[in-house]
């Protein structure tokens, strides 16, 4: 990660602005975050520390959070502790990626206090820790196993420092014992600054020996001590010239890296650009990455359990087609049973079969009819007869079943659909309740969510025409079925899982450009988003129906037309 201990000693000098503010709201929008509110007379901001593994930081944010129903444990404690304490200090340990936010608060008794946090961002161990004025742990972000790890993070132990290996401090050496140090070492010239120098990261170490002009890979004990010196010389001018660089991938446009330093490694690869400070950088960088992951962190647990209820459906649905096809000969019992009671009296009693002529064939051929010779050819014509209603009633009774599952794999697969285009987690919550509705997922009487405040997306098409677009089944049905007039338009990919889109028509006709325009969102709204050519069924309000008992989102519809369309890339 190239949030190391120098870009992270830039940033807690920025973060400065942070003391004397007060803690006035404390938010824990999922299980490794934190955002505190802040204010004071000169700054009001929210102060983000996020100790999730590859992503673990602390700085200002203007991104918005979804905090849940329910405040965590964690996140209550901090509340009693910290809520309306006074920022004193925030520093980093060392070069080390630990920063120590010391507050001044008020007990119980109205003495004052002054409780700190020790966040750490140590890859793989990042960790958020409250500890008292005296240094003990009141709790963790994420507790230590007592019987595994050297070093406890309980609620009642000491808080200790975890161990570092001595490395040269880059602010403080000089050149020379620098040099020194790196032509002592048998480590390759990409990896060696990072092995000598404190708080530099693997991405600053190859920047340093790519700016050597020596051969990255060869051992630096090898290498000319000409070109380490100037290396360290260049390390020392841009460490004196510090500015916060996004590195980005000329190719798409997307953010590769960040770091204090221009990156010139990659070549022509990348281009650099600059940002007014470490915090808006580390919010550009990051900027959609923790929403997405926290969605899908949310949404695994539906996504298990949808993948579950379709291979279930698809395994029944298997079985009732084989039990089905075999009901396709059932008129051949019939004519058996028929053909035995037409020729009753010339069987004889304990045969095994009997050939006689088929009436039912136009061409009076003979055909050769199976007998129990245990059974009397009155039982046996019976027992042809019985074979012939059991089959027949199957038939009737599987066909409404495969029907059943036919239409639960639809609602399924639209669910599934919304499910992979949620992009809060209140849309999340939706899809969630609307499972519960369906009787999919256990009702929890203890969760408590607030009403749903989002509305349809909208879209204006060429002519000026308003278009709705359901973000899951939910809002299909109150867009079809509530809020569209019989006159507006109505549009879904043909036998594909999709969005319902409305086009408002006001009474006034559409444009075709206008029709192409919103089928390209239904396209685009739908499982087929990736093609390049989707039908897409249209037809007015007024020929769209929902059929009694039919789940959330399913409706039948008929007068429509199709058009092919390439989904809208908006």
């Amino acid at each position: 990660m190239s949030l190391d201990g120098v870009f992270l000693h830039y940033l807690t000098e920025e973060l400065k602005c942070c003391v004397g503010c007060r803690a006035d709201k404390i938010h824990q929008p999922s299980r490794d975050e934190l955002v505190f509110l802040l204010r004071s007379a000169s700054f009001t901001g929210k102060l983000l520390l996020t100790a999730k593994s590859g992503t673990a930081r602390i700085h200002i944010t203007e991104a918005q959070f979804e905090n849940p129903p329910e405040p965590p444990n964690f996140c209550k404690l901090l509340r009693k502790h910290l809520s309306s304490a006074k920022i004193v200090s925030i520093e980093q340990i060392g070069l080390d990626r630990i920063v120590k936010i010391s507050f001044m608060s008020y007990n119980e008794m109205g003495d004052k206090i002054y409780p700190f946090i020790m966040a750490e961002f140590i890859t793989g161990k990042a960790n958020i820790i409250l500890c008292d004025e005296n240094g003990r742990i009141i709790d963790a972000m994420h507790r230590s196993d007592i019987e595994r790890s050297s070093r406890i993070i309980q609620p009642g132990a000491m808080y200790t420092l975890p161990e570092k290996p001595e490395k040269l401090n880059p602010f403080l050496t000089d050149r020379e014992t620098a040099v020194s140090e790196i032509l002592s070492s048998r480590e390759s010239l990409s990896s060696v600054f990072c092995s000598v120098f404190d708080g530099v990261s693997p991405l600053v170490s190859r920047e340093l020996a790519f700016l050597s002009g020596a051969d990255v890979d060869m051992s630096a004990c090898d290498c000319d001590e000409n070109k380490i010196k100037l290396a360290i010389e260049r390390f020392e001018t841009l460490l004196s010239t510090d500015k916060p660089h996004l590195i980005k991938n000329i190719e798409d446009d997307s953010a590769r890296d960040f770091s204090y330093i221009p990156i010139t490694q990659y070549g022509n690869m990348t281009n650099s650009q600059t940002f007014p400070n470490y915090s808006k950088l580390l919010d550009s960088f990051f900027a959609g990455r923790d929403a997405n992951a926290r969605i899908k962190a949310k949404s695994q647990d539906i996504i298990r359990l949808l993948s579950n209820i379709k291979n279930r459906i698809e395994r029944r649905l298997s079985y009732r087609l084989k039990d089905l096809a075999k009901c396709e000969n059932r008129e051949n019992l019939r004519i058996y049973g028929e053909l035995l009671k037409a020729n009753i009296y010339s069987i004889e009693k304990g045969a095994s079969s009997v050939k006689v002529q088929n009436y039912y064939d136009e061409n009076l051929s003979k055909i050769t009819i199976p007998l129990d010779p245990a059974l009397s050819p009155a039982l046996n014509a019976a027992k042809y007869f019985k074979e012939y209603k059991k089959s027949y009633t199957a038939e009737q009774t599987l066909s409404k079943l495969v029907k059943n599952d036919e239409k639960e794999l639809l609602y399924i697969d639209s669910v599934s659909d919304s499910l992979s285009r949620c992009k809060t987690i209140a849309e999340l919550d939706e899809i969630r309740d609307e499972l519960v509705e369906a009787g999919y997922i256990l009702r929890r009487a203890s969760v408590k969510r607030k009403p749903s405040t989002q509305s349809a997306k909208e879209f204006c098409s060429p002519s000026g025409f308003k278009i709705l677009v359901g973000r899951n089944n939910r809002e299909n049905d109150l867009l079809t079925l509530k809020t569209a007039s019989k006159n507006d338009i109505w549009f879904h990919t043909k036998n594909i899982a999709g969005s319902h889109v409305i086009l408002i028509t006001d009474g006034k006709a559409p444009k075709d450009e206008d029709i192409v325009f919103a089928a390209s969102l239904a396209a685009a709204h739908s499982k087929a988003a990736l093609s390049d050519n989707v039908p897409v069924d249209f037809t007015e309000v007024r020929f769209v129906k929902k059929p009694s008992g039919a789940k959330t989102g399913m409706v039948i519809y008929t007068d429509n037309k199709t058009v092919f369309v390439k989904p809208h890339k908006s």
